[in-house]
């Protein structure tokens, strides 16, 4: 392994959800100057596509990043292990701290594919997956949800997984079907993390699912005991959420934080494919 980045970060650490169309190089430096987490991770980027000698083009914007934002670690998926290898060495070279692999988007075009959260289904398929992903010599972590349909899942897949030897696992608290339409599960959270204790103590435990704000996140830290935190929608909500001291913002820091987005826009449009302000709407409405 080249470099196990999470074995240094802070404890508890702060990570910003990658979310699809949402945390590109422009969005994670608007972030960035509110608030900075401790990891970001790139928006979802096609190992298939990045293979394909006329798809990578296509992956090139998601996969663009600066170096003040290290440690930065592609979110990659898909379900070819084959592909994950190619990949994971391609991200190496370009300078990336770290992988990690989507086992838990819920969409119904990725998860009705066996993609994403439909790996759940596919459990060999997911540890072939892992080891393959290994091959660039990057810290290979691991993003899913509870389960697929049922909440009692959890035991049998995170047990799974945990015996991958990954170097971070962080759990979104609800199943591929409840989607974000119920609350999340804290209440798992004691069971999950003596599980993580007894099959892979080395592995670090992220949770994620309705944490707003770097606050509430270390309330949860504090009653838990996890190692990482994950923020995702919180973002949208207060732009600020990762700040270390919350305090009341003015309109115009809200729109200094506009005029930054607009001017990042422009001067990374090349890299970018081009989309509609996804993020920008979802800041400010």
């Amino acid at each position: 392994m080249i470099d196990n980045f999470w074995r240094d970060l802070p404890r508890p650490f702060f990570v910003l959800a990658p979310m699809e169309d949402v945390t590109d190089v422009v969005f994670r430096h608007v972030v960035s100057k509110a608030g900075r987490p401790d990891v970001f991770f790139t928006e979802f980027a096609n190992t298939e596509s990045f293979c394909h000698p006329e798809g990578s083009q296509s992956v090139r914007g998601r996969l663009t990043f600066t170096e003040d934002e290290q440690p930065m670690v592609a979110h990659i998926w898909g379900d070819k292990p084959e592909y994950f290898r190619q990949m994971s060495i391609g991200m190496a070279e370009l300078g990336f701290r770290g992988i990690d692999i989507n086992m838990g988007c819920p969409v119904p075009n990725v998860a009705s594919k066996g993609k994403g959260s439909g790996l759940i289904l596919r459990p060999e398929v997911a540890a072939d997956i892992i080891q393959a992903a290994k091959a660039g010599g990057l810290p290979v972590s691991v993003k899913t949800r509870l389960g697929f349909t049922e909440v009692d899942e959890w035991r049998e897949w995170l047990t799974h997984i945990l015996k991958q030897d990954i170097a971070n696992l962080s759990i979104h608290l609800r199943t591929r079907k409840e989607m974000s339409q119920v609350d999340a599960h804290w209440e798992l959270i004691p069971e999950i993390k003596e599980l993580r204790d007894r099959v892979a103590p080395d592995t670090l435990l992220t949770i994620n699912g309705d944490i707003l704000d770097r606050e509430a996140g270390l309330k949860l830290v504090k009653e838990y005991g996890v190692d990482g935190v994950m923020i995702g929608r919180g973002i949208f909500q207060n732009p600020f959420a990762f700040e270390k001291e919350p305090k009341e913002h003015s309109s115009e820091e809200l729109l200094d934080l506009l005029r930054l987005h607009l001017d990042l826009y422009d001067k990374y449009s090349k890299d970018l494919e081009l989309r509609p302000f996804t993020a920008l709407h979802r800041f400010f409405k």
